[in-house]
């Protein structure tokens, strides 16, 4: 996940309560490649990509939910 990535998956994270730290690998060029850690600081990009992508494609982009 490049620099420009790291804005819209940080907002998604914020909107839909996702865990983790968004950080740069080589904190010297934070234009370069970013991923996502957990509190242990174990990388869990991939994990939080696809609950990122799960969480807007379950999401109704706009209308009423009726039960």
């Amino acid at each position: 996940m490049n620099a420009e990535d790291v804005a819209e998956l940080h907002a998604a994270m914020r909107a839909y309560g996702i865990p983790g730290t968004l950080a740069p690998v080589d904190a010297g060029d934070p234009a370069g490649e970013w991923r996502v850690l957990d509190s242990a600081g174990r990388d869990v990009t991939a994990g939080t990509l696809a609950a990122a992508a799960t969480a807007r494609a379950r999401r109704p982009a706009r209308g009423f939910v009726v039960g």
